[in-house]
């Protein structure tokens, strides 16, 4: 175990020795920054004034949609479950999150999490290419320590790093929004429709919900870039192809959800917000079948990883 920590040690002190590691850092705290002054000073601060009357013209349009009996089942249960959110925000006088306030702010800061999957891939990608780009790992591998230890070092040291990141974005995300729209509304709940019923939570649960789910996506392209790098030895093909993907998977899904076999595919299931914002995005996927696919890609990811480096010569 204290090889083990010293290995983490070791890889931690090499990421943030590199400029680029806090380059990646800043820039970060710079765009969590950028979407406050955004929010503040560039939003109409009167666009949700009259909450109530947007709500009825949208409950008037989920009543015409429902009549008209074209939707599939799933579309019309999360119709009337936002007619069922719509009614009782009216009924008690609560208005919707409005994004000129502390939660709102923290809502939308979640959407960064796709830069904080950026970087993971960045880091994940290089911190062991470069091992062989720059001929280090012959140096790395004659120490008496396991390679599968060396290998699980850099993945921690990858994954905490992407851990930090999103710990960043949260926790700066809510000194921004306190700073720049106060406290504002801190009580206000958010609004969950169970077992036919409308259910008050805690914002800063629902808020923390949404962090949790996004860094799956973060998990997930960290440890297949990580794979990339370990089986190819180049980060920059690895960065490339693992950016790609981040950004047209979804998309692919999209094109092809009309095919069962569609909801095998990674991507459609590395977005867990579909299961809480909408329907899923290949009918029939559940939550429980999401995770099952996540945990196999994930483990094929790693064995994948494990299999190259155990097998790799570096002799040469």
């Amino acid at each position: 175990m204290a090889s083990f920590i010293n290995l983490l040690k070791n890889e931690h002190m090499k990421l943030f020795k590199r400029t680029g590691t806090m380059v990646m850092v800043a820039v970060m705290l710079l765009a969590v920054l950028g979407a406050g002054a955004v929010s503040k000073f560039m939003i109409n601060p009167d666009t949700q004034s009259d909450w109530q009357a947007e709500l009825e013209a949208e409950n008037i349009q989920f009543e015409n949609m429902l009549d008209e009996s074209n939707q599939t089942s799933a579309e019309q249960e999360r119709m009337q479950e936002q007619l069922a959110l719509n009614n009782y925000r009216l009924e008690n006088n609560k208005p919707p999150v409005n994004s000129e306030t502390l939660w709102g702010f923290m809502i939308d800061a979640s959407n960064l999490t796709g830069l904080a999957a950026l970087f993971t891939i960045v880091a994940a990608s290089s911190i062991l290419a470069h091992e062989f780009s720059q001929g280090t790992i012959k140096l790395l591998l004659i120490r008496p320590v396991k390679r599968s230890k060396i290998l699980q070092s850099k993945y921690v040291t990858a994954m905490m790093f992407s851990g930090m990141l999103l710990v960043l974005i949260f926790a700066f995300s809510f000194l921004t929004g306190s700073l720049l729209f106060g406290f504002h509304g801190i009580d206000q709940s958010h609004l969950v429709y169970q077992e036919g019923r409308v259910v008050e939570q805690p914002m800063f649960m629902y808020v923390a919900q949404l962090f949790s789910l996004n860094s799956v996506e973060v998990l997930m392209m960290g440890t297949f870039a990580f794979m990339v790098a370990a089986i190819f030895k180049n980060s920059s093909f690895a960065i490339g192809i693992s950016i790609f993907l981040l950004f047209t998977g979804p998309q692919l899904v999209q094109v092809l959800n009309d095919y069962g076999w569609a909801k095998y595919i990674l991507f459609a299931h590395t977005n867990l917000q579909q299961y809480i914002h909408g329907t899923p995005i290949v009918e029939g996927m559940t939550f429980s079948f999401s995770i099952s696919m996540l945990v196999i890609y994930f483990v094929i990811f790693l064995t994948l990883a494990w299999i190259s480096f155990e097998k790799r010569d570096v002799t040469a």
